[in-house]
């Protein structure tokens, strides 16, 4: 279905890439609101995902993901959710790439021209000695607790390495918690004083984690 030599980047240059360039906060959470309704609407196979190959937002690796869904329903929910991971460049692809479903393109512009301002931050309810402080062995470990699918994303964007991450799984293969736990505690040896808790807000958002997440920690 795609040309097998169109990829030739490696996957941890793939993953770097994801990791410095971001989605912008509006795009993501303007697909996160709808993507329950976005996979019963739209059908990704035919043109959406091919653009998405051919405009290199999607690795052939993704596409693989993405085609091995057993139904049209479960490939956009994978789609949507591996869009948010690409980079600032995949929300206007994706748009462009809705040719064939326009009422879709022109609601959701619609709905992103009329919101306020995206991406308002939650960081004014911590006190400045909480932001600024390094989270404990023991409110690492809750967060780990807390932490689902996303934990990996959360990861990413504190600049672990896809090396990294790797190791982690492979470590812990039987237990979530310690995989999760294993990188944020690298990500707090790596950067010390600079692992505060403002920039681990900073990520948990940057992945639409919500804030209550780490506030249950801090308690």
């Amino acid at each position: 279905m795609f040309p097998v030599g169109h990829n030739n980047t490696e996957p941890h240059d793939e993953v770097a890439e994801a990791q410095t360039l971001l989605m912008d906060p509006a795009h993501r959470a303007l697909l996160r609101t709808h993507r329950l309704r976005l996979s019963g609407e739209l059908l990704v196979s035919d043109t959406i995902v091919p653009l998405l190959f051919q405009e290199e937002v999607l690795s052939e690796a993704q596409v693989q993901d993405i085609e091995s869904q057993p139904t049209d329903r479960l490939k956009t929910l994978r789609l949507l959710d591996l869009l948010p991971t690409r980079g600032p460049r995949a929300f206007p692809c994706f748009l462009r790439a809705l040719d064939d479903f326009s009422w879709v393109r022109d609601g959701l512009l619609l709905e992103l021209r009329s919101a306020p301002g995206a991406g308002a931050t939650d960081v004014r309810q911590f006190p400045d000695s909480v932001l600024q402080r390094v989270l404990s062995d023991r409110e690492l470990s809750r967060l780990a607790s807390r932490l689902g699918a996303e934990w990996e994303s959360v990861l990413m964007d504190l600049g672990l390495s896809a090396e990294a991450l790797f190791r982690c799984r492979s470590d812990h293969q039987l237990d979530a918690h310690g995989a999760v736990l294993s990188g944020l505690v690298q990500w707090r040896r790596r950067e010390g004083r600079s692992a505060t808790v403002q920039r681990l807000l900073t990520s948990l958002q940057a992945v639409d984690v919500h804030t209550s997440v780490l506030q249950d920690v801090l308690m």
